[in-house]
């Protein structure tokens, strides 16, 4: 889609989300709920036909519904709604413009001194070799990058400094893209920083760090999620794998799914310790094993992940039962 193409549809919905929002005040108006359904049709069918006339109609449209809110109590409240939602939209921009403009610094700073350029053929060089090592390293700096950002700056600096990486090493835009944000939230439990677990250290009365870290090892399953992404990138409803040619996407779909929870669910128990029962540290390394092999993606991995799955589940739920018996 071209720029103008762009500018013309923002603008376009933008003009129809204030059409509807003024409309309301007159719909509230007509009184049996069958003349409500009728205005509200023709409403809808008067902003499709707009698009065919262009943004210039829109404008005395509004200019009409302002005026006619103006004549009644609920139009002028409507409006003053409009006003005050206007100056608060205000407000909460400006720290966002701000982050922006203070990101705009660094990512300057990093392209102009050659750092970003450096880092992203350091990536590429180790992906020719080993992709995960790539992802873990790509994780590791967004984690960094991420520390104590607000969300906005926080994917721009990511995706500006970390994305082009995984770009260059063929991961899909969206997933690529996904990656680099997802860890870059992570930060906020992450030690040291771990924003979010020092904001709750004063009412658990805790140390933030011992927060951050029991917050990172019960969040640790939820790390497997983007590297899935990346090796099956049917869980983003991206790239069709084989089982999309055999069975078709759906079922490729569901599959991938399916797969993801038994991964998180895997690295959550080793992380944890505990699922039917507590577990021992050979049994934590063999559900973490588990989850790798579902993760991987590889031609044997999957049917290595499931059977080695299925086989230390039932023989952990075995074994639990017969403790609870014995007991």
């Amino acid at each position: 889609m071209a720029c103008g193409e762009k500018i013309f549809a923002g603008t376009m919905g933008l003009a129809l989300t204030i059409v509807l929002i003024l409309g309301t005040p007159l719909a509230a108006l007509i009184g049996p709920l069958a003349f409500r359904i009728v205005f509200w049709l023709a409403l809808g069918l008067a902003a499709a036909s707009f698009m065919r006339f262009g943004v210039d109609i829109l404008s005395f449209v509004i200019a009409g519904l302002v005026v006619a809110c103006v004549t009644f109590r609920g139009g002028r409240e409507t409006l003053q709604i409009c006003i005050d939602s206007l100056a608060e939209g205000a407000k909460n921009a400006l720290p966002v413009g701000i982050a922006c403009a203070i990101v705009g610094v660094v990512i300057g700073t990093l392209t102009l001194t050659g750092i970003a350029s450096t880092f992203i053929g350091w990536i590429i060089s180790i992906g020719e070799n080993n992709l995960f090592l790539s992802l873990v390293l790509t994780m590791l700096t967004c984690l960094i990058l991420g520390m104590g950002i607000p969300t906005i700056p926080n994917y721009i600096i990511t995706s500006s400094l970390a994305g082009p990486a995984l770009l260059s090493l063929d991961v899909p835009l969206l997933v690529s893209h996904m990656f680099v944000f997802y860890f870059g939230i992570m930060a906020d439990l992450t030690p040291p920083v771990a924003l979010a677990a020092f904001a709750a250290a004063p009412m658990a009365k805790e140390s933030g760090l011992k927060i951050g870290i029991q917050a990172t090892k019960l969040a640790v399953a939820g790390f497997v999620v983007p590297f899935m992404a990346v090796y099956t990138p049917a869980l983003m409803l991206q790239d069709a794998g084989p089982i999309a040619a055999q069975f078709g996407y759906p079922v490729e779909v569901a599959y991938v799914v399916v797969k993801a929870c038994m991964g998180i669910a895997l690295w959550g128990a080793a992380a944890v310790g505990f699922l039917a029962r507590r577990m021992a540290w050979w049994e934590r390394l063999v559900a973490f094993a588990a989850g790798v092999l579902l993760v991987a993606a590889l031609p044997v991995t999957d049917e290595a992940g499931w059977a080695l799955s299925v086989a230390w589940i039932g023989w952990h739920c075995w074994r639990a039962r017969q403790a609870t018996g014995t007991a």
